[in-house]
C-alpha cells in the first residue's frame, strides 16, 4: 500500500523563490477581489440615477456635472454634445489611469442613456481597457422630482424614445 507523501511549499523552494510565489498568488487575489466595473445608470431625469450613483463605491460620472459652475447648475442646450463627450473623456482617462495598476476603481456613470447608441462609445471604451459593464435602469418609482426643470414635453419624449435590450 502506498502512502501519499504532503509536499508542503516550503520543502521545495528556498526562501526567495517562496516569497516571489507569495507575492505573485497575493497579486492575482487583489485582481480578483478589485474588478474592472463600468456601471452606466440609465433613466429619465428625476429617476434618482445621481443618487444611487453616489451610493455606491466609485468614481461618479456625468454630463450634469459639466453644466456645474461655481457649485451651480446652468445647463445650456447648446452644449449638450460637448457635456457628454467630457463625460465619455473622463471615464477613458480613469479607465487608462487605473489600466497600469493593479487595484482599479469601480466608474459610475449616470446619464439618461436613452438609446443603445448613446452607450455603445462607452462599452467600447470598457472592452479596450477589460471592464465588464452593467447597464441599469433606474425608475422613478419613488416619485423622485426632476431637479434640473427639464419641461414635461422632452420628459416625454424621452420616455418614448427609450430603447431597453432585455
Amino acid at each position: 500500500m502506498e502512502t501519499k507523501q504532503e509536499i508542503k511549499l516550503e520543502d521545495v523552494f528556498n526562501d526567495e523563490k517562496r516569497q516571489a510565489i507569495k507575492e505573485f498568488i497575493d497579486k492575482q487575489e487583489i485582481k480578483h477581489m478589485i474588478p474592472k466595473e463600468l456601471f452606466l445608470l440609465r433613466g429619465l431625469p428625476g429617476s434618482g440615477k445621481s443618487t444611487l450613483a453616489k451610493s455606491l463605491d466609485g468614481i461618479h460620472i456625468e454630463a450634469d456635472q459639466f453644466f456645474m459652475v461655481g457649485g451651480e447648475y446652468k445647463f445650456d442646450g447648446l452644449k449638450l454634445r460637448e457635456a457628454h463627450n467630457s463625460c465619455l473623456t473622463r471615464v477613458k482617462s480613469y479607465m487608462y489611469i487605473f489600466s497600469g495598476n493593479e487595484k482599479s476603481e469601480r466608474i459610475i456613470v449616470s446619464n439618461t442613456f436613452t438609446q443603445e447608441w448613446e452607450m455603445k462609445p462607452y462599452y467600447d471604451i470598457a472592452n479596450e481597457y477589460g471592464y465588464r459593464v452593467y447597464s441599469l435602469i433606474v425608475e422613478n418609482r419613488h416619485g423622485g422630482v426632476n431637479e434640473h426643470g427639464v419641461p414635461a414635453e422632452k420628459l416625454e419624449q424621452m420616455k418614448n424614445r427609450f430603447n431597453i435590450k432585455l
